[in-house]
């Protein structure tokens, strides 16, 4: 009992001595837990201050440098970002390369450019809803270019009749990424995967291929 009295004791004198040292009374402004997350170093490529001492009559960091000392001492010039490896070609969150095909090279990527995205009843079923949402008020639900939108602007391609039907898959990646005619560019719209999963509609569903 003895024991788990002065317990019992021990526990109200620490959190009353908690309580105590969280109080602020003015120019004392209480206790910080885990300063570094209120004060933490600011990193900013467009700014280096090299002194350390700067704003050491405010700083806590536990480095013992100035609050406001901001520079990178381990990188080439201060920088606070690294320089990629030489030779280093950035792919998006999907694994894909950049699209490096310009505007006019419509041919060229027709032949080169093929699908990496699987055939599935899954993926059809997410084509035919992209197309419909972003396809079909020029082309229509069906691709005929009868769309609503269509039918205004006038020269919209019909997708299941004439020179269409023959179109490669790289091909109709590349309108829709770089745009061709009437047709802007989709690519700020559609993600690569996506517009691969439109192409695979189109091919097979409205094209029947």
């Amino acid at each position: 009992m003895k024991i788990a009295k002065a317990l019992s004791l021990l526990g109200v004198a620490v959190a009353g001595l908690t309580l105590f040292s969280c109080r602020a009374d003015g120019d004392f402004q209480g206790l910080e837990y885990a300063p570094q997350m209120y004060h933490s170093v600011a990193y900013e490529p467009l700014t280096q201050i090299k002194d350390e001492s700067r704003g050491e009559w405010l700083s806590n960091r536990e480095d013992e440098k100035g609050e406001f000392f901001n520079s990178n001492i381990y990188n080439p010039h201060a920088m606070n970002m690294r320089e990629p490896v030489a030779g280093t070609v950035p792919r998006n969150k999907g694994g894909y390369l950049p699209y490096r095909y310009k505007a006019f090279e419509v041919e060229i990527a027709g032949e080169n450019v093929t699908n990496p995205v699987e055939l599935t009843d899954e993926v059809l079923k997410d084509g035919e809803r992209l197309f419909i949402q972003y396809c079909s008020p020029c082309h229509g639900k069906k691709g005929q270019g009868d769309g609503k939108v269509g039918e205004i602007i006038g020269g919209v391609a019909n997708l299941t009749g004439g020179a269409y039907i023959n179109l490669s898959e790289g091909h109709i990646f590349h309108v829709i990424t770089k745009g061709k005619g009437r047709m802007g560019s989709h690519a700020s719209q559609i993600s690569p995967e996506r517009r691969w999963e439109i192409v695979h509609y189109v091919k097979q569903v409205i094209q029947k291929q």
